[in-house]
């Protein structure tokens, strides 16, 4: 039994009105759109260049912007437009008695005038060094005094664009529906009208082929409240997604992405490649990558002023210094923290091009993806930023029946891993708990012995803050539900984000450490290991003063999670940490088969454990 009650109405009170946890604002919320007004200098200047980016086929390019203005404060800031053209006269006026705003959406970024230059104050001079990446318009620059909160547009520079502003970006490859199926999506600002989306592909250097793709959209009233419909809306271009099928295991094959136009012409991206899933139960070495909370952070600095997602760089640039060793990734929930700010999903996609175009990144859906009051969340709050789900099911594939409904199974050698969707109801009796206990029940231990339940929000065991507080060391009601299916189907390891730190507990069930060991399982676990890995580059979040006794490492740091088969008897796990790629904490299981099969408590048919 567990040492304390709460009845089922607060359960409820409790689940509805959970915090969002230690972030704060989005950057670009800070800034009073609707407050913007003109106030045009004309001895102040602003210039951007190069004028042409992406000559030479890249998608992300630096631009240097100069500036000067006649009478600069600490709190001038420099806001980067795409499109270029933000005038009232491209605005729609609510009603006919209201007059339309000088601005109509947010900068896809900014920064402080005086940021990188010291003597602004005095000379009203400066100059920026900004990253640009390739978004299907032009950009430009302007100058703003009056700081973010009253605006005061005073000067605005000449257009910067890419050479082909429509060009295939950014692909994301995943695992299709069945093991030997890759499926590859990108985004273009080729309509269907436009030109033929598809990938030539094949085995590196034998001849190759091309599978079509389709090509999905959404406009503002698929999205469900403000700012994604309002100052936050950005038009998505067109996202395609081929599928690659009938893969041989572990084989390496090359890709590229392609447009044909209707005059006969091609559009192509660089050539990728990635190797194929290995089939189910193979014998093979196979690397997991597992966090959550990682968002999206930007090279040159901006909008990170009150560390909004500081560590989300250092987590990607591990990733991709260590690839080699890395055969697929799981993002489990909170992808961009766009919060309804379209403009960063396509900064996101763009941050994890290096990792997601050569393996598969897989996602789960977490509150700053879904959650909106009145759409059938599980939690009726803001999070999404009015967003509904709705990018993040377009923007990426994932093998769903439905991906309104974002939970599914996926195979990987050794591996089976069973995602949930926190932001849907998964109690007993649930649609998601029937789905959930069919995924555990279904795989063949003999042949998959490393069985992984991924989720969001922590369903297990979190001693952070906002779980200590309420009580429940977790949602609650989430292992009420589910830990009898942990237990029963033996699952091995439970990894969750929301949490934006590291902790890790012993094999526990209801409550109670089912095996005292630390760092070597040898034989029969007799529970599951619950870890939470929100640690990838969201502000970070505090432990309770308090450690449980199930609660063996804490981490308050950025870092993620890496398992490592060997083989069908030997799994390595390693938490590193995203500064420099060092193991903090680590464990290994060796056991057999029929370690398995063992009978636990609640894990065996009652007439089983009576004989």
């Amino acid at each position: 039994m567990r040492a304390f009650f709460i009845l089922p109405a607060i359960l409820w009170l409790l689940l509805c009105s959970q915090r969002v946890i230690s972030h704060g604002d989005h950057p670009l919320a800070r800034i009073s759109i609707q407050k913007t007004v003109a106030a045009i200098d004309n001895n102040a200047s602003i210039r951007a260049f190069p004028p042409t980016l992406g000559a030479n086929g890249l998608n992300q390019e630096w631009v240097t912007v100069e500036y000067s203005i006649s009478n600069p404060a600490i709190d001038d800031w420099i806001g980067v437009f795409s499109p270029a053209n933000f005038s009232a006269a491209a605005c729609s006026a609510e009603n006919r008695m209201v007059s339309p705003p000088l601005l109509c959406n947010a900068p896809i970024k900014y920064q402080y005038a005086n940021r990188t230059n010291p003597t602004y104050k005095n000379t009203g001079k400066g100059s920026l060094k900004l990253q640009l990446i390739n978004q299907r318009s032009d950009f430009s620059f302007a100058i703003f005094s009056g700081g973010v909160s009253n605006p005061k547009l005073v000067a605005l520079s000449n257009k910067v664009a890419f050479a082909n502003p429509n060009a295939p970006v950014y692909p994301r490859l995943a695992q299709g529906k069945t093991w030997d199926e890759m499926t590859v999506t990108w985004t273009s600002g080729y309509g269907i009208n436009d030109a033929e989306p598809f990938v030539e592909w094949g085995l590196k250097g034998d001849e190759q082929r091309r599978s079509p793709a389709g090509t999905l959209t959404f406009d503002r009233n698929s999205l469900c409240g403000a700012p994604a419909t309002t100052v936050g809306w950005r038009d998505p271009g067109f996202i395609h997604t081929s599928y690659l099928k009938e893969l041989w295991p572990n084989v390496l094959y090359t890709y590229k992405l392609g447009h044909r136009l209707h005059n006969g012409s091609y559009i192509w991206s660089q050539n990728y490649q990635f190797r194929a899933s290995p089939y189910p139960g193979q014998n093979s070495l196979q690397r997991v990558v597992i966090f959550g909370d990682m968002g999206k952070d930007e090279a040159d600095g901006s909008n990170e002023y009150n560390n909004f997602q500081q560590g989300a760089l250092d987590t990607t640039n591990q990733l991709i210094k260590d690839l080699k060793n890395i055969d697929i990734v799981f993002h489990i929930g909170d992808i961009t923290y766009a919060n309804g700010y379209l403009s960063q999903w396509d900064q996101f996609t763009s941050q994890i091009a290096p990792i997601s175009s050569l393996v598969p990144y897989m996602l789960a859906s977490g509150n700053h993806e879904r959650d909106w009051p009145g759409t059938g969340s599980f939690y009726g709050n803001l999070d999404s930023g009015g967003e509904c789900g709705v990018p993040v099911q377009n923007m990426f594939y994932v093998p769903a029946e439905n991906r309104a409904k974002f939970w599914y199974s996926t195979d990987y050698g050794m591996f089976r891993f069973c995602i949930a969707d926190t932001e849907h109801d998964w109690r007993e009796g649930s649609e998601q708990y029937n789905f959930i206990e069919h995924c555990l029940a279904s795989v063949d231990r003999q042949k998959q012995p490393w069985l992984i339940f991924l989720a969001h929000r922590v369903l297990g065991y979190s001693s952070a803050t906002f779980y200590a507080d309420d009580g429940s060391f977790a949602e609650p009601m989430g292992r009420e539900s589910l830990q009898k299916l942990w237990q029963k189907y033996k699952v091995d390891i439970a990894i969750y984000g929301h949490a934006h730190n590291y902790e890790r507990t012993c094999p526990i069930y209801q409550n109670i450490c089912t095996n005292n060991e630390k760092h070597f399982y040898k034989g029969i676990l007799n529970g599951t290991i619950h870890v939470v890995a929100g640690g990838a580059g969201a502000g970070l979040a505090e432990f309770s003063t308090f450690q449980p006794k199930w609660s063996i490492f804490r981490d308050y740091d950025y870092g993620f999670v890496k398992l490592t088969a060997f083989n069908h008897s030997n799994l390595l796990f390693e938490y590193k940490k995203s500064s420099n790629g060092s193991v903090y904490d680590s464990f290994r299981i060796s056991r057999d088969y029929k370690d398995i099969l063992a009978c636990t408590m609640d894990s065996c048919p009652s007439t089983t454990l009576a004989s």
